[in-house]
């Protein structure tokens, strides 16, 4: 069908006198498909023309008040009807009469009363006009909206880009640096043990050692932004986190800044590294402090929120748990905000902020299939808004290993690391502590000692080494040949080998580098109890 069959002519009839109504409608018969609306007062013409939408204005020129070139100016005056087709109806076929007409802007000019053919042929072209330009219109004002939505498409992935650049770079610093800190640390934990310091030279070492802790923190946090911190991800109430945690974050904004804390009661579980989360949202509390130096109102909220939900249109659609940190603090302009979760970007002066906090909870955020959504203005606070999916399984009881002194034992251990500096330094350690210790230079090497029949009581094996054989594969070896030996794994960065879209299997026992001696021989001695605890 063509377009003239299928458009429909809106037609608005302004006469003073009633029988024109029934000229035109006669006349209009021939016309596939029109409305037809008749007024007799001049003055309704523009409401008129809004009200149906008219696609053709006929009006009669001579009129008592308010004449046909008088309608005419009022319909161009007005934007919602300035491009309406007018056709003006006279009695007169005076050349300086339409001359006027067309200068105050009518379209057309017909002598009463025209023969039907041509009424309908004048009306449906003009008609035709209208809605075409209508129709291009529309069409610009969504090519336009299409430019913006490209635009903004466009700055997102080149923002997209640029943040996974920064974290493959960050990644790969992070895991080297950590290697050269479990080097450093491991060493002066060592020289703490066995060295006989006098309490100048402990002193000295400890202040070194709080400096390794520091990298160990900045490096986390790098891992963490470009998504490799390897994550023990269990399903949790984010609620009783966020009420164990309440005192902590009191503290943190001291006695200037009110705590408000808004948990829904039926809040839904999510599954969540809760040694991350509690992270991330003590970053967040440091922040809102930095941002309220003179006092004001932290606000923790926490919800369950479903698709439909207003608070859901900037997130994919789905079930979510919502935990929202608001302060009411100084709050960040546009060039600010665009930048906020990039690592290092920092507006405070230097020497007060790392820029980490919010690249971190960015990294871990996403890393736990969640959104993490920022809004901020000058003068009026920051949110940041957590979104993570909802679990409709049960929280599961955290098996952590309990807190306390350098503990050590009489069990064989091998310890498989391909840095020889941080090799001999674990060893070292773990002989201080009383372990029988055997160590490998790579899995290769670690499986022909697993084969030879030593006993073997606990493996502790670094994730990413040289040569044929894998870390996994030594694990699977470690279980055939010795089914009552335990496997801890190490690692700096261990992405794609322990970790499946960045979360480990609840089976699998990681040590993070650069690990300190409490650490290890906490886990160590938690292993090797619920060893025992299995063999008996």
């Amino acid at each position: 069908m063509t377009q003239n069959e299928t458009s429909t002519c809106s037609v608005l009839l302004i006469d003073d006198e009633s029988f024109a109504e029934d000229i035109i409608s006669h006349g209009m018969k021939g016309c596939d498909a029109y409305t037809l609306r008749f007024a007799s007062q001049p003055e309704m013409a523009v409401e008129l023309a809004k009200e149906i939408d008219a696609t053709v204005v006929l009006v009669d020129l001579r009129m008592p008040e308010i004449d046909g070139f008088e309608v005419t100016r009022r319909l161009r005056a007005d934007k919602e009807t300035e491009h309406v087709p007018v056709i003006l109806l006279s009695s007169e076929e005076d050349p300086e009469i339409k001359a006027k007409a067309f200068a105050i802007g009518a379209n057309d000019y017909l002598v009463k009363w025209p023969d039907p053919r041509e009424l309908v042929a004048r009306v449906r072209y003009h008609s035709d006009a209208c809605i075409a330009r209508r129709q291009r219109d529309a069409a610009f004002v969504s090519l336009r909206h299409s430019r913006e939505q490209l635009a903004a498409s466009q700055s997102a992935l080149h923002q997209a880009q640029k943040m996974e650049a920064i974290g493959q770079l960050t990644g790969g610093v992070a895991h080297d640096f950590n290697n050269v800190l479990q080097i450093i640390g491991g060493n002066l934990q060592l020289l703490k043990l066995v060295g006989n310091l006098n309490e100048a030279g402990k002193t000295r070492v400890d202040m070194a050692l709080a400096g390794v802790e520091r990298g160990a923190k900045l490096s986390s946090h790098l891992l963490a932004f470009a998504r490799r911190q390897p994550l023990q991800a269990v399903v949790i109430n984010p609620g009783h986190l966020l009420r164990e945690m309440d005192d902590m974050v009191r503290r943190v904004l001291g006695p200037r800044a009110r705590v408000a804390t808004d948990i829904a009661p039926a809040l839904g579980s999510t599954m969540v590294d809760p040694s991350q989360l509690n992270n991330v949202l003590l970053n967040l509390a440091i922040n809102a402090r930095d941002a309220m130096p003179g006092g004001g109102t932290l606000t923790i909220r926490a919800s369950n929120v479903d698709q439909g939900s207003s608070l859901t249109s900037s997130v994919p659609i789905g079930k979510w748990v919502l935990i929202e940190v608001a302060d009411t603090g100084k709050g960040m302009p546009p060039e600010v905000l665009e930048r906020a979760f990039e690592p290092f970007f920092t507006t405070k002066p230097t020497g007060q902020g790392t820029g980490l906090g919010l690249s971190m909870a960015y990294g871990f955020v996403k890393q736990s299939g969640g959104e993490i959504l920022l809004d901020s203005a000058p003068g009026k606070g920051t949110s940041v808004r957590i979104y993570l999916p909802r679990s409709d399984a049960e929280p599961a009881a955290l098996d952590q290993p309990a807190a306390g002194p350098l503990l050590g034992g009489l069990e064989t251990i091998l310890v498989v690391e391909d840095e020889e500096d941080v090799r001999s330094t674990t060893c070292g350690i773990l002989s201080a502590l009383g372990y029988h210790v055997l160590e490998a230079p790579d899995a290769a090497v670690a499986v022909e000692i697993v084969e030879s029949g030593q006993h073997i009581d606990l493996v502790f094996t670094d994730v990413i080494m040289p040569g044929p054989v894998s870390s996994l594969q030594l694990g699977e070896r470690v279980r055939e040949l010795l089914p009552n030996a335990q496997v801890l794994y190490t690692s700096g960065y261990a992405e794609g080998v322990l970790a499946h879209e960045g979360k480990l299997e609840a089976s699998v026992n990681l040590l993070q580098k650069p690990y300190h001696p409490d650490a290890l021989s906490a886990r160590i001695r938690h292993l090797l109890r619920r060893r025992q605890a299995v063999t008996y």
